[in-house]
């Protein structure tokens, strides 16, 4: 039986304390690049095993590096000199013995098409400018694996996998004020809404804010794409509009804080200076991107808070805890915070062990902001009820994620 420890930590919540900090990464940077086609890769694997073996087969895709390009943007154009590389790595299973008319067959599982047009598919899907075919070239350096099919379905597919590593998943609700409104800035700029009213807009955005007291200084930088720009002059007059746009979402999404709008700091109009890009994103010209590096499940970087380390894109959806773990703590968190009363902050932890079953984690652990004296026996209750209900369901969220309803990060 796993124990759940419930605990109040005597300490200000992140939203009344002096400062704070938060980033995003958006769709175009680097390091989102690596982790998003990470996830693709795995997310293809994992339909095709099912699709044509009825289960999913072991994989991990969680190593991605994305290798920067070289590009001479200019306005009104530009050419890309040097493509960028996309290096996917991981451990696949690759060949599949089965029996057939009584006869031993071995399958040949076409790893590397799958998860080359997995990562195309992506791209295509996420950038207007950015060319799978001409602008990157994508290569997998993978480790192989087998399986015998017959043997595994004649001694049985486990109902509830065992954990793969021993990880730790971690949990935070609710998100600040200064949280949503770094995750919002980012969606809004990358939303088809506002691509469609400013098609000089590149999928490139990292939001990053720093708040005292009720002030909140927002750094944006956001690639423009130089085809959409015919000079100087009109590349500060995008800058502004962005700028305004921000402020305008800030005000009606936040009205609580007091928000100062910075856009594209490093430009240096008197010497040429301007983040000018053919593609949409940084990575065509010099910037690196790595899985692992980029916003955390919950889809931001909070210093501030409670994090776990772990990569979770690309690690496979049946029995990696390093990615269910880290998404079911969120959906606990989501939910004491919701459910029970008087709580101000919650933390979830989940700690697995390498071989018991993924609804068995070695240890839970939530922590709690609350203003009352005490823990109630009935928060203990109503909590203890919440942490065994999704981990009983835990197994749900494989078929959520190979079906796409539910992505990493997971908002």
């Amino acid at each position: 039986m796993t124990s759940i420890s419930i605990n109040k930590i005597d300490t200000v919540p992140v939203y009344r304390r002096e400062i704070e900090f938060v980033e995003r990464k958006g769709t175009g940077h680097p390091d989102y690049i690596a982790d998003a086609i990470a996830e693709a890769a795995s997310v293809g694997l994992s339909k095709y095993y099912r699709e044509k073996y009825g289960v999913i087969l072991h994989h991990n895709v969680d190593k991605v590096l994305v290798v920067g390009g070289q590009a001479r943007p200019e306005f009104g154009g530009g050419e890309v000199i040097r493509p960028i590389r996309i290096i996917i790595a991981g451990r696949v299973t690759m060949t599949v013995e089965l029996e057939h008319n009584g006869r031993r067959e071995v399958d040949i599982v076409p790893v590397e098409e799958i998860i080359v047009t997995s990562a195309k598919r992506w791209i295509q899907q996420n950038f207007r400018y950015l060319d799978p075919d001409n602008h990157v070239i994508i290569e997998c350096a993978l480790g192989s694996g087998s399986v015998d099919l017959v043997s595994l379905f004649k001694k049985g597919l486990r109902k509830i996998p065992p954990a793969n590593d021993t990880s730790l998943g971690v949990g935070i609700a609710p998100l600040t004020p200064t949280e949503r409104l770094v995750y919002g800035v980012e969606r809004l700029l990358n939303s088809r809404e506002f691509k469609e009213k400013l098609p000089a807009a590149g999928e490139d955005v990292k939001v990053m804010a720093f708040r005292k007291g009720n002030k909140v200084l927002l750094t944006v930088a956001c690639a423009l794409i130089s085809r959409h720009v015919k000079d100087k002059d009109e590349y500060l007059n995008y800058k502004e509009e962005i700028k305004r746009s921000i402020e305008d979402f800030a005000s009606k999404a936040v009205p609580e804080l007091d928000v100062e709008v910075h856009v594209n700091t490093a430009d240096d109009p008197d010497h040429g200076i301007f983040y000018l890009t053919i593609t949409g994103t940084s990575a065509e010209c010099g910037d690196d991107g790595c899985t692992g590096r980029g916003n955390r499940v919950r889809g931001l970087i909070t210093p501030m808070r409670p994090m776990s380390m772990e990569a979770a894109a690309g690690k496979n959806p049946v029995s990696h805890i390093g990615k269910l773990y880290n998404i079911l703590a969120n959906i606990i968190a989501d939910r004491i915070y919701e459910q029970v009363r008087d709580v101000e902050e919650v933390h979830v932890y989940l700690l697995s062990q390498i071989g018991r079953p993924i609804n068995e984690p070695l240890s839970v652990g939530v922590d709690l902001i609350t203003p009352r004296q005490e823990i109630t026996g009935e928060m203990r209750n109503e909590i203890e009820s919440i942490v065994r209900e999704e981990l009983d369901k835990v197994t749900r969220l494989t078929d959520l994620i190979v079906s796409e309803k539910l992505s990493i990060p997971l908002f």
